[in-house]
């Protein structure tokens, strides 16, 4: 062994009582003096590990899942970092966006009304609501300003409880690197980021019809629909020939019908196949629209020939765009019907029939439609129920409406196949957790039909740095927007003044008009990678940063926004910087019920994170978040947390048990400090040395599998041992290491109690560090009694396997797994027979299978003394057809493979027990 392998231990007082309470105030004071996670700021790209942290949305609290997926991050952090890496680990807060604004809107009881004046002493009507939903006729009208003011005012009060609960959970987050999505910084870079997608065509505004939700008043993106059942009717409705000859088809919107531009049947329908380029009149409205094919039609749903609307569904709007078809809107963007009546219908009976739904809700709309059907013969048959598949917004309570607006666009694939096949090759370049997750994401970007809507028409947000020139009869110039230099962002438009002009010609003729829309919050959030690495800063720190840190290394976050964080945020980079953002991707699953379901908000069946750490310290709580793999949901269970719990009170008792051992040998108390030496070379004797066998196999395969981002199975590859190494090793062990005679008097020799001491400091100084990641707290509390005035465990190197290979020479893990399954047969003879477990064993036999024989033998005298054999001790091999059995059963060279054939293939061959200890008399 070389000097370098030796651990020097600097042992601390041990203290009288060991627990995990009061351990999270104690460590984190100290990590936030110390600056345990701080950003070293090493500027050699590859010494640098870095993360884009997922931001939570700060609209409210926190719930369980947030805790699961950021655990599974905080481990992998921990890991790298123990393994040498300068890790950059940023915390964000989400705070623009519509939660926020529905927040802030029934938390003060308030809603914007643009046309208002800014307020500098405004004062709102609530402070807190106790989550009630204030209706919108209840909300006392804001500027805009000072909505914005209050929108920033209560984010800021959530961030502080996200940033303590983060904090108590031992997220070992770097805080002063700290972002926002909607702060000076982020919206500079969100604004420049634009500016250059526009510079380069790959950002546009386009009249167009798109999907618009009613309730929130905003245009809503591809990726933001949730498809849900919703309850309607079918009506069989008559358009005639102009002979008066019917042709049927089956709809669920009747109130359309006045935006009817075309019936559309399938190419091959044998049924239409006579009428396609014909013309028929619309019922009621009188209106001649031609019969028209396209495959998109399904022949088997409903009559098989659909009206095309403009527009019912996103069916219509893929016709609507391949068969040029014109565009007769009737619903506006408060989901009402026009108040004008359109010019394409000119018959008097249609126009009055309209005038009767103009600025009727749909529904009202419908009820007054199909009665006119009715009075007219037009609807055949009664109205049937049918449940159909619906888009609404997925915060939504609507169905959405599709109306036709200006919005801003962005390319990402939808309507460039080029682009699409690069953003594909994109998806294979990067390495998903776990893999099979791949797949979501190219069936999402082969599933695009259409570009980015990145526009919404709401407040609280990062504001698009443009303005328009306004014409001498005051309309804007949208082809020509007035676009701002990047030296002078953030700018927001509806107060900032465009180079040229002066505040007075805002909105007069022939002066400028703001754009007034905001970004979508993934706008944003898809620049999390640019924002926290400080890209396109002009500073020499902000560069050196940008430089050491991007491409960055992971990103985690939920599968459930593969389609919408993760792909656009690979959009972006491939469009600014030409790289995937990141090199691996890490996607946790859910967390369900009791009842297996999933947990959310709305479901109401959600755990506040507090709770369960102030039961079972946050030690436990991420015990159990880190046994759930990625990709895979996983159950609440508290029951693992408590499992947790006890793993963290066994490490700090386990540990405490053998740093007091020896003390007392150089006049040391086990309230006073030691220095111990525990160099491998040291550990001579077989059964030591087959536990350090088995934690150079537990090193490496923990070590394989955190480098493989599989956290779960390294954390069972620990555990498994750490429970090995104190029930069995521990035992077997703890008289010799003591010095303790046997029963016949002989003692250990020196080199036998220094073998033994010495693998009990190496494996317990190996646990700490492999358990941090997991148990920071517990892991922290032990280091700091080995290693004083040495620094965190959490800067500690990762142990590697060489050194207890080296130490385990020659001797095989099976060792060890023998010797526990001995003693175990020894305990079973005592528990059988009721008696304690001090009772000695004054003869016995065992019998093994024969390669257990010989790893039995090579420790019998800890066998011995754990079991309190005190006379014959006999071992004998198994008959030779049980032995071939075995020799399949225990090939395998792991310890747990060997262990498996020990349970089975040591056996009681015979047994005698001495007395009992005499009970002490009761006090």
């Amino acid at each position: 062994m070389t000097e370098g392998t030796t651990i020097n231990a600097h042992l601390t007082p041990l203290p009288d009582k060991v627990g995990v309470d009061g351990l999270e105030d104690k460590w984190r004071a100290v990590w936030d003096e110390d600056g345990t996670y701080q950003f070293r700021n090493t500027r050699d790209r590859k010494a640098v590990y870095s993360i884009d942290t997922p931001p939570p949305t700060v609209s409210g609290s926190l719930h369980v899942g947030h805790v699961f997926s950021y655990t599974h991050t905080d481990v992998i952090a921990r890991f790298k970092r123990m393994q040498g890496y300068d890790v950059f680990y940023p915390m964000g807060w989400d705070d623009n966006g519509l939660p926020t604004e529905r927040r802030v809107q029934n938390y003060y009881g308030v809603r914007v009304d643009t046309s208002m004046p800014y307020d500098p002493d405004f004062e709102p009507p609530f402070e807190g609501t106790d989550g009630k939903k204030i209706d919108a006729k209840d909300q006392v009208p804001v500027s805009r300003q000072n909505f914005i003011e209050l929108c920033e005012k209560l984010t800021a009060q959530d961030e502080k409880l996200f940033e303590a609960l983060w904090r108590r959970l031992g997220l070992s987050v770097d805080w002063s690197q700290t972002y926002h999505t909607i702060g000076e910084h982020p919206r500079r870079v969100a604004q420049k980021a634009f500016l250059r997608n526009l510079a380069r065509g790959e950002a546009y505004q386009q009249d167009a019809p798109g999907l618009w939700d009613v309730t929130f008043q905003t245009a809503v993106a591809q990726a933001e629909l949730e498809s849900r059942e919703y309850p309607g009717f079918y009506h069989k409705v008559a358009f005639r020939f102009e002979d008066g000859t019917p042709i049927y088809i089956e709809t669920t919107r009747p109130e359309l019908l006045a935006a009817c531009t075309s019936l559309i049947a399938h190419p091959d329908d044998e049924r239409y196949k006579p009428y396609f380029g014909q013309e028929v009149y619309s019922p009621l409205f009188r209106v001649k629209v031609p019969i028209l094919a396209h495959p998109a039609a399904e022949m088997d749903k409903g009559a098989g020939i659909a009206m095309c609307c403009t527009f019912g569904d996103v069916t219509d709007v893929q016709w609507w765009r391949e068969l040029k078809l014109p565009t007769r809107s009737i619903i506006q963007r408060n989901g009402r019907i026009v108040m004008d009546i359109p010019e394409w219908i000119e018959s008097e009976a249609g126009r009055a029939v309209f005038a009767e739904t103009a600025g009727k809700t749909t529904f009202s709309a419908r009820k007054i439609i199909v009665d006119k059907l009715r009075e007219s013969g037009d609807l055949d048959g009664e109205p049937t129920p049918t449940k159909r598949m619906t888009n609404f917004y997925e915060k939504g309570d609507k169905p959405l409406e599709i109306v036709t607006s200006r919005q801003w666009y962005l390319k990402n694939g939808g309507t460039d196949k080029t682009l699409n096949a690069e953003l594909i090759a994109r998806g294979k370049e990067l390495e998903f957790h776990p893999d099979f997750m791949r797949v979501r994401y190219e069936n999402w970007v082969n599933g695009l039909n259409g570009d980015w809507l990145i526009s919404r028409q709401r407040f609280f947000g990062v504001p698009f740095p443009l303005w328009y020139p306004l014409d001498e009869a005051g309309e804007p110039d949208y082809a020509n927007p007035i676009v701002p230099s990047e030296d002078l962002l953030p700018i927001d438009p509806t107060i900032d003044v465009p180079a040229g002009y002066t505040a007075e010609q805002r909105d007069v003729p022939g002066g400028f008009t703001a754009e007034n829309d905001i970004m979508d919050t993934w706008a944003t959030s898809s620049l999390t990678p640019q924002i926290v690495t400080h890209w396109a800063e002009p500073d020499e720190e902000s560069q050196a940063l940008f430089n050491a840190t991007f491409p960055m290394d992971l990103r985690p976050q939920g599968q459930d926004i593969i389609r919408t964080w993760l792909f656009s945020t690979v959009d972006r980079a491939h469009l600014e910087n030409g790289c995937l953002p990141w090199a691996h991707a890490a996607l946790s699953g859910w967390i369900l019920d009791p009842d297996h379901k999933k947990m959310s908000k709305s479901k109401g069946n959600v755990v506040v994170p507090n709770e369960p750490i102030e039961k079972f310290g946050a030690d436990a709580v991420r015990y159990w978040s880190a046994n759930a793999r990625l990709g895979l949901d996983a159950t609440y269970d508290e029951g693992q947390m408590k499992i947790g719990r006890r793993l963290a009170i066994k490490l700090l008792n386990a540990t405490k048990f053998a740093l007091a051992i020896g003390r007392e040998d150089e006049n040391h108390h086990v309230g006073e400090s030691a220095v111990a030496s525990w160099n491998p070379a040291d550990v001579t004797e077989p059964l030591d040395r087959a536990a350090m066998a088995k934690l150079a196999l537990v090193v490496t395969q923990a070590t394989e599998a955190l480098n493989a981002y599989e956290h779960s199975k390294a954390l069972e590859v620990i555990e498994s041992f750490f429970w090995q190494f104190c029930d069995d090793y521990i035992e077997l062990v703890k008289n010799r290491a003591y010095g303790t005679a046997d029963e016949q008097g002989k003692a250990p020799s020196e080199a036998a109690v220094k073998s033994a001491r010495t693998a009990l400091g190496l494996g317990l100084d190996a646990f700490a560090r492999l358990l941090a990641p997991y148990l920071p707290y517990a892991s922290e509390e032990v280091w700091s009694w080995m290693h004083e005035g040495e620094g965190s465990v959490h800067r500690a190197a990762w142990p590697t396997a060489e050194p207890y290979a080296q130490a385990a020479t020659g001797v095989s893990p099976e060792v060890l797994a023998w010797a526990g399954k001995a003693v175990e047969q020894l305990r079973k003879i005592k528990s059988e027979a009721k008696v304690s477990m001090k009772t000695p064993i004054l003869s016995v036999a065992l019998s093994a299978a024969r390669e257990g024989v010989d790893a039995i033998k090579a420790s019998m005298g800890d066998i011995a003394q754990a079991g309190r054999v005190v006379g014959r001790f006999d071992l004998v091999e198994k008959h030779a057809e049980e032995a071939a059995a075995a020799d399949s059963a225990a090939v395998a060279a792991d310890a747990d493979a060997a262990g498996s054939a020990a349970e089975t293939l040591v056996a009681i061959e015979s047994s005698e027990l001495g007395e009992p200890p005499a009970k002490k008399p009761k006090a």
